[in-house]
């Protein structure tokens, strides 16, 4: 199929498959949408601090200071995402990277304490009213699943003085590592300071506090390692 060439080539992976059947009229729909992104993109491009090839923007998408936002190929931002790159790092997204609707991606919480940022590494998709954080630091790597509603936090507010409002003892930051291949499950709640190892399952609405070595499937409140990926049986590692 000729769209399928047509991603292959983008996305640079032979081994891509169009797997559904459409009729030209569900085609027209898709193609007329991705049109309709791509002219968006081109204008959105000009503000940013770097694009490398396609750029797809949905409708009424904001990012607010884009001079610090950079992006592979092939991104795909969907309808009413908001970004605010204001951060030390900004925010750097590479290669084959979607961002679907209604997600919120920060780097800068209250103006007077500028935060570090994102960064989102090549092929991971960000799914539907994600939540991304990025004021102690976000870093996720390849190949990476964010299922909706995914939240992480990257600051905590300090809360030991009881002589002091909550709002005035100021934060404490821990940077989040999602590294490559991981499945994060609709709902979850990744907290400052942890680490997500490669190759990591966390279960849908799962509140992860603490890191987890790689491969490791985890779910609950708080989140508990159940398994590892690589154990087929007692005793046995693959």
């Amino acid at each position: 199929m000729l769209v399928e060439k047509i991603i292959r080539k983008l996305k640079r992976n032979p081994d891509y498959k169009w797997e559904s059947k459409y009729t030209f009229r569900d085609m027209g729909v898709i193609l007329s949408g991705r049109f309709g992104q791509i002219m968006r993109g081109g204008y959105t491009r000009l503000f940013l601090k770097h694009v490398e090839g396609l750029l797809f923007i949905g409708r009424n998408v904001k990012i607010r200071h884009a001079y610090l936002f950079s992006a592979g190929k092939n991104l795909i931002i969907e309808d009413n995402v908001f970004i605010n790159a204001l951060s030390y790092d900004g925010i750097m997204v590479k290669d084959n990277v979607s961002i679907a609707r209604n997600c919120t991606l920060v780097g800068t919480g209250i103006i007077s304490q500028k935060g570090k940022g994102i960064s989102i590494g090549n092929n991971t998709g960000i799914n539907a009213g994600a939540y991304l954080g990025g004021q102690g630091g976000i870093e996720i790597g390849d190949n990476v699943i964010i299922g909706p509603g995914v939240q992480v936090f990257s600051e905590n507010h300090n809360f030991s003085d009881l002589n002091l409002n909550i709002k005035d003892q100021g934060v404490s930051r821990d940077g989040v590592i999602i590294k490559n291949d991981c499945w994060i499950g609709a709902g979850a709640i990744i907290l400052a300071g942890v680490t997500i190892g490669n190759g990591c399952v966390i279960a849908a609405g799962s509140v992860v506090t603490r890191s987890v070595d790689n491969d490791s499937v985890v779910a609950g409140v708080p989140g508990k390692v159940l398994k590892n990926r690589k154990v087929i049986s007692v005793g046995k590692v693959a």
